[in-house]
């Protein structure tokens, strides 16, 4: 019994051992740089981006009162979301005749194109800052020594700076034509019972569109990120250094040439 209770603690101490030589080699000053500290807030207002873009739902609608004293009021609703099809949203359009008969009516446009292109990006950029600060901090040595490492990681940052501009002008412009696709104006001008004397229409719910528009705010914010990160990037990479190198060493044979002039001077007088 011993023996196995032995073993069976030491079988449990070896994953804890293993956690704690993995933690212990993560080189955790670097999150207190620029380069890693940057990454971490990359990180976060990624998931903010595409979270706030592919969780929004909301609502529009209408009222529609017929002339005709057998109809009732009839409310209209229609609901949409990410990823922004709207041609695909239905919604039932009262007639004002005598049977009870309607109509099935789509709302106009379909924006999914800017809003798959923004939440498609938010993911990448999740899991690449995700892969690049496990890589600060387990394999810093390997990112110091080896220059390729800090070059592609320059060319990426430099990528997803230009592709989170283009990204969050395009769901800011898209944004905008779904605001005006879905607003109850809209809604009532679609509809041709409104267009007559036979029924009086108004306005009904009004979509919220506050989780949409901090979606373009946290686009924006991840392409300032993105932008100033590009410097501390670039420090790490062959090319800053070898621009520091070459100003030394003008510096160096600017400083010597006033002495080796001297001593020229010296040996001709001689």
């Amino acid at each position: 019994m011993s023996t196995t209770e032995s073993s069976s603690r030491s079988a449990d101490k070896d994953p804890r051992q293993q956690v704690d030589r993995l933690l212990s080699g993560l080189r955790w000053r670097r999150l207190e740089e620029p380069l890693g500290f940057i990454k971490v807030l990359q990180w976060l207002f990624a998931i903010f981006a595409f979270g706030c873009c592919g969780s929004y739902s909301g609502e529009t609608g209408a009222t529609v009162r017929c002339n005709n004293e057998g109809k009732d009021v009839s409310s209209i609703l229609a609901l949409f979301g990410y990823p922004f099809r709207l041609n695909r949203v239905q919604y039932e359009m009262p007639l004002c005749e005598d049977e009870p008969t309607s109509k099935t009516l789509n709302l106009m446009g379909d924006f999914s194109a800017p809003a798959e292109f923004f939440v498609t990006l938010g993911i990448f950029s999740f899991f690449y800052t995700m892969a690049a600060l496990i890589f600060y901090l387990r394999f810093h040595n390997l990112y110091t020594k080896n220059k390729r490492f800090p070059l592609v990681d320059f060319c990426v940052t430099v990528s997803f700076t230009f592709f989170w501009l283009v990204a969050a002008a395009a769901w800011g412009k898209g944004l905008t034509d779904v605001k005006g696709a879905t607003r109850p104006s809209s809604l009532i001008a679609a509809m041709s019972v409104c267009h007559g004397d036979e029924a009086v229409c108004s306005a009904g719910a009004t979509p919220s569109m506050g989780l949409a528009n901090l979606s373009v705010l946290f686009g924006f914010i991840n392409f300032f990120l993105w932008a100033g990160n590009c410097w501390f990037v670039f420090k790490e990479t062959p090319w800053h250094g070898h621009g520091q190198g070459q100003g030394q060493g003008q510096d160096q044979d600017q400083g010597a040439s006033p002495e080796s002039a001297a001593e020229q001077g010296a040996v001709e007088k001689q």
